[in-house]
């Protein structure tokens, strides 16, 4: 058996506010679970019994380094280490990693601390002597709890703690130190949760796609409530975050959260925050290239498209929708933009003649002017590849038959056209009468 006690020191590492989380203990316990699931909370500091993760992080030593290397804790942390528990707390308070189980004084042990006067009486100031005394006389004088703490600490009997446990999900309240009377000072507190989320999701080896923030309006004024769009009424607001991809990166949740909550109007001060979790996903790894010209920078895709949908609002930010349609002008919708995850079993199934497509449609097809069975766009135009016919539209009584062609014009370079064949009304139509409509319908880039 092998034990670590740690706690939180009382300054934090230079250039880390500890202060950055909501509850420093717990995200500290979340932050130990990724070594042992063996940790637990003594007498105000955690303890982790690592002896049997050793192997999984390649020894004690890759272990500890791991633990209190430079890029392992958000924290400072104190830490000691024993073969028991009762030790491993004993060396930490008294700062004396290297101290021998015998020299020890007695207020490092809990169980002592009520009997010091007394057993300093009796000469006894270590562990070692206090061990030495008849062990009847003790539990008759000062009751089996100190015994049975001495056999813990020495390793005669096992020690039992309730082992703490990672959440299934994440929610956090924070009480804030001042009433808030602005919805844009929410955010101070909410980076507190956003880093608490953190740590969870670390833990958990997760990224957020939806998340709620709510918050508790101060009962005193609440006769100023009204509902709207952010406030239910009985005092509460909520206000929800959706990513298209599963994220880590709190920077860009803060982005996010701050664009929204410009535009909420508090109708009473906010006395305490909550944030909640609504859906997550599990992480990936992610591989990382050894050229630096290779590495990202900026924001991604989808993350500048939830910035813009959060401070313009979904309705303004529009985005292509593909549609099970095979005609090109129906293929596509705009719709207003919504940061939510698409998989692939979601998307219809394209024709081929989409593998043909230029990359530039027209909202409505252009009639060209035909002279002389030649279509005309900024003079004459060449056919470089066709027919490719499409035939559709009979179920739904719009029927469509075309022939695509890719054409070439010197003046407009490669161009989309194609011939309508149902365009001219009567029992016969000639070949000449199928050369008549002709029309635009994209450009190559």
């Amino acid at each position: 058996m092998h034990w670590i006690a740690l706690q939180a020191a009382p300054e934090p590492a230079p250039g880390v506010a500890t202060a950055g989380l909501a509850d420093v203990d717990t995200a500290l316990a979340w932050w130990a679970l990724g070594f042992t699931p063996l940790v637990a909370r003594v007498q105000g500091a955690l303890v982790l019994e690592v002896s049997g993760s050793e192997r999984l992080f390649g020894g004690r030593a890759a272990l500890l380094q791991r633990l209190f290397g430079a890029d392992a804790p958000v924290l400072k942390l104190e830490h000691a280490q024993g073969a028991t528990a009762l030790l491993a707390l004993a060396r930490l308070w008294t700062q004396a990693p290297d101290a021998a189980i015998d020299s020890l004084p007695l207020h490092s042990l809990a169980a002592a601390r009520a009997h010091l006067p007394t057993l300093l009486r009796l000469g006894c100031s270590n562990w070692g002597q206090l061990r030495v005394l008849p062990r009847g006389g003790l539990v008759r004088r000062f009751g089996a709890g100190l015994v049975d703490a001495l056999d813990l600490a020495y390793g005669s009997r096992p020690e039992l703690y309730p082992w703490l446990s990672l959440p299934d999900v994440f929610d956090a309240p924070l009480e804030l130190s001042a009433a808030v009377e602005t919805a844009p000072a929410l955010l101070f507190g909410a980076r507190r949760l956003l880093s608490q989320l953190l740590v969870w999701l670390r833990a958990r080896q997760r990224g957020v796609l939806a998340l709620e923030l709510l918050w508790e309006l101060d009962a005193r004024r609440s006769n100023a409530l009204h509902v709207d769009t952010h406030h239910q009424g009985k005092g509460q607001g909520r206000l929800e975050l959706r990513t298209a991809q599963a994220t880590q990166d709190m920077t860009h949740l803060q982005r996010l959260l701050g664009e929204r909550l410009v535009q909420v109007t508090l109708p009473a001060p906010v006395l305490t925050l909550r944030l909640r979790t609504l859906q997550t996903q599990a992480m990936g790894g992610e591989s990382h290239s050894l050229l630096l010209e290779d590495q990202r920078r900026g924001d991604s895709l989808h993350q500048m498209m939830e910035r813009l949908g959060a401070r313009l609002g979904p309705e303004q930010l529009l985005c292509v929708q593909l549609q099970a349609a095979h005609q090109p002008e129906c293929m596509q919708a705009w719709l207003p933009w919504q940061a939510q995850p698409v998989s692939k079993a979601q998307l219809p199934a394209l024709p081929a003649l989409a593998a043909c497509m230029p990359s530039w449609l027209l909202t409505v097809p252009q009639p060209l002017v035909v002279q002389q069975d030649c279509p005309q766009y900024q003079g004459p135009l060449t056919l470089l590849a066709g027919p490719q016919r499409m035939e559709t539209g009979w179920l739904e009584g719009q029927a469509v038959l075309r022939d695509y062609f890719v054409a070439r014009s010197a003046q407009a370079g490669l161009l989309w056209i194609y011939r309508e064949r149902l365009g001219v009304q009567g029992p016969k139509k000639t070949s000449t009468d199928l050369h008549l409509r002709w029309f635009l319908q994209g450009l190559f880039a």
